[in-house]
C-alpha cells in the first residue's frame, strides 16, 4: 500500500482523487472495505479536505482491478458513515469534516468554534410563557412559573449539525439575539449561573421528515439523542435540553476511568 505523500503526489489539483492501494484477494477484509478504509483514514485525519472530488466509480473499478459493484459498495460505505455526498452530476465529494466532542458541560458553539469549524446559529422557536405541569416538573419550579423555551439549529462550516431545544428560568433566560451569538452556557456564566453537574440521558431514534429537512439530511436519518438537565452549585435546574445531533456528522466522545 502507499504512503499518504505519495496518494497526494499522484494526482494534479483538478483531477480526482485516486487513491494507490493494492488488493489483496487472500486477505479477510473485504474488496470494498480494503478500498473504503484507507479513504476513509484520508479523510478523517485531514489530508482529504472538503469539497475534495473522488474518483468514480468506472474507472475505480477499472484501475484496482476490482468489480463496479465493489467499487460502488466502498464509495457507498463512505457515503453511510457521512465522509462523502454522492450526486449525480457532481460524483463523489469529501464533506465536512465530521465533529467529536467530549461530554462535558459546555456549549456546543464554543466547543466547535475551538476545534475550528466556523459556526452560525438560526433561532427557530423562542418563546416566553407560563409552565405547564410538565416544564415546571424538568425544572423543578411551580406550574405557572415564567420559563422560556428556545429551539434553535446549529450549523458547523454553512452544515446542519444540531436541533436543539432548551427550556430555562424566565428570570436567567438569555435574550433572542444573544442566543444568536453565543452559546447558552457561556451566557449564562456571563450571568454569574454556572452550570456544575447533570444529569443526561443519551439515545438514538430516526429523524422525523421535518427533522431531516432541516438537518439536510435524508428521510429516517439515524439521530443522536440527548436529554439533559442542568444544576448550578445550588443545586437549582438552570436548564433543561432536549438535542438531536446528526450521527453522520457527530461524535461524543467519553474517557472512563477504573475504580
Amino acid at each position: 500500500m502507499m504512503t499518504q505523500s505519495q496518494n497526494r503526489r499522484s494526482r494534479m489539483p483538478d483531477d480526482p482523487f485516486r487513491l494507490e492501494v493494492t488488493i489483496d484477494r487472500s486477505s479477510p477484509t473485504p474488496l470494498h472495505a480494503q478500498i473504503s478504509d484507507p479513504l476513509a483514514a484520508l479523510i478523517v485525519d485531514g489530508t482529504l479536505q472538503p469539497g475534495t472530488r473522488l474518483e468514480d466509480e468506472v474507472s475505480m473499478a477499472r484501475r484496482l482491478s476490482v468489480s463496479r459493484p465493489t467499487a460502488r459498495q466502498a464509495l457507498q460505505h463512505l457515503a453511510d458513515r457521512g465522509l462523502v455526498t454522492r450526486r449525480r452530476g457532481a460524483g463523489t465529494v469529501v464533506t465536512s469534516p465530521h465533529v467529536r466532542r467530549s461530554m462535558e458541560l459546555s456549549s456546543l458553539l464554543s466547543d466547535l468554534r475551538a476545534a475550528g469549524h466556523e459556526v452560525s446559529t438560526r433561532i427557530l422557536d423562542y418563546d416566553r410563557h407560563r409552565a405547564t405541569a410538565e416544564e415546571a416538573e424538568h425544572l423543578g419550579v411551580d406550574p405557572g412559573t415564567e420559563v422560556v423555551l428556545v429551539r434553535r439549529l446549529r450549523l458547523a462550516d454553512g452544515e446542519p449539525i444540531a436541533l436543539m431545544t432548551n427550556l430555562l428560568p424566565g428570570d436567567i433566560a438569555p435574550d433572542k439575539e444573544e442566543l444568536s451569538a453565543a452559546g447558552l452556557y457561556d451566557l449564562l456564566r456571563e450571568r454569574g449561573i454556572v452550570p456544575t453537574t447533570a444529569t443526561q440521558v443519551v439515545g438514538a431514534r430516526n429523524a422525523t421528515a421535518k427533522e431531516a429537512e432541516l438537518l439536510a439530511d435524508k428521510r429516517r436519518a439515524a439521530l443522536l439523542t440527548v436529554a439533559r438537565t442542568a444544576y448550578d452549585r445550588e443545586g437549582r435546574a438552570v436548564e433543561y435540553g432536549t438535542h438531536l445531533y446528526r450521527a453522520s456528522r457527530y461524535t461524543f466522545v467519553t474517557t472512563l476511568f477504573t475504580s
